[in-house]
């Protein structure tokens, strides 16, 4: 599954790329982020609960964050797994684009599942998956509205 929108942020290009790569900024932003564990500069573990339908899943995940073609662009790609409810892998693809309201961010996720989740149905896991996307974008600037207040 693909998932592309994009959210206009008010703050800088430079601000918006570093709470990108912030796992403090993260685990606020995540919904259902229980705890971030930061292994290195690029790579973190986390714990991440979330429901889809009927099917609450505890995924255990790992993610490896790639800044290297920043501030102007933003990688990550990751995995995840919730045991006997499925696993997860999957990545982003972000651009961020300075203007007058502050930064446009551009992004393209791609998602697979298997296991327990992907019987719920592609059209649920499509829905919840959205929904939390978006739910995302609002606690992320909350996050940097709070840091930066």
């Amino acid at each position: 599954m693909i998932l592309t929108d994009e959210v206009q942020i008010p703050l800088d290009r430079n601000t918006v790329f570093q709470a990108l790569n912030d796992p403090e900024i993260l685990k606020q932003s995540i919904p259902g982020c229980e705890e971030i564990k930061s292994h290195s500069d690029t790579e973190l573990e986390a714990t991440v609960v979330v429901k889809f339908g009927p099917v609450k899943a505890s995924f255990n995940s790992n993610v490896e964050l790639d800044p290297s073609a920043g501030p102007e662009q933003f990688k990550l790609n990751g995995s995840g797994d919730a045991g006997v409810a499925g696993f997860a892998k999957g990545g982003a693809d972000v651009k961020l684009t300075e203007n007058a309201e502050g930064t446009l961010l551009n992004y393209e996720v791609n998602i697979d599942i298997s296991g327990k989740l992907a019987q719920v149905g592609s059209r649920l896991i499509e829905g919840t998956s959205k929904r939390l996307a978006k739910k995302f974008f609002v606690n992320f600037e909350e996050a940097l509205a709070n840091r930066h207040a």
